[in-house]
């Protein structure tokens, strides 16, 4: 299993209530439900990944997350989350409040933009980067609003949303962010995690 879902799986207690929102062949759920049973939901656009996670017996159903949140009802479940896909949403505002409104506590992970690797890229050759994390070409990424970490902490902080944990990801290595540390981390992190709640 990747890194970020065993971040992801340390910072949900046992026996809780999960919405996994984009949870694509359903590989953290079936984690989550196996190892810490975990009542876990997920919900997913992909025909495909759907029809994955109904074959690993999970809970699934297929939607867009930009409409589909609102038939949840307030707190209907302890966490909500969202892996790698703030980024393709058009209004992630939006989602972000959904997210906060169906659970008590959400995770997002995002492919940080500030990485110094895609800053070098786009210095050096001018075009936009591929990554590991950013596997796609320009014209065929999902990704509408590009994001890096220190856009994220300060979009929280804007919006009053308490950062609960802020946790930075480069390679295996995971390191605490805070205030102090906010640039280094944005430049020498692949991937934010952060736990929020209202």
């Amino acid at each position: 299993m990747k890194k970020e879902f065993q971040i992801i799986s340390e910072l949900i207690e046992n026996n809780k209530r999960v919405l996994d929102v984009g949870c694509g062949d359903g590989t953290l759920m079936k984690h989550l439900k196996d190892n810490k049973n975990i009542d876990t939901r997920g919900l997913e656009i992909s025909k495909k990944n759907v029809q994955l996670c109904i074959s690993k017996s999970l809970s699934v159903i297929e939607g867009n997350a930009e409409r589909d949140l609102q038939q949840f009802p307030d707190l209907s479940f302890d966490y909500v989350i969202l892996s790698q896909t703030l980024q393709a949403f058009y209004y992630p505002e939006k989602v972000i409040d959904d997210l906060l409104r169906v659970a008590n506590k959400a995770i997002v992970t995002i492919p940080n933009f500030g990485y110094w690797k895609v800053r070098l890229h786009l210095l050096l050759k001018g075009t936009m980067p591929i990554t590991k994390n950013l596997p796609d070409e320009w014209y065929n990424t999902p990704n509408l609003h590009m994001c890096t970490i220190k856009d994220f902490y300060n979009f929280c902080s804007k919006k009053n949303i308490e950062l609960y944990k802020s946790i930075a990801l480069n390679g295996e290595k995971t390191s605490q962010i805070n205030k102090t540390n906010l640039n280094i981390k944005n430049l020498y992190s692949e991937l934010g995690i952060f736990l929020i709640q209202k």
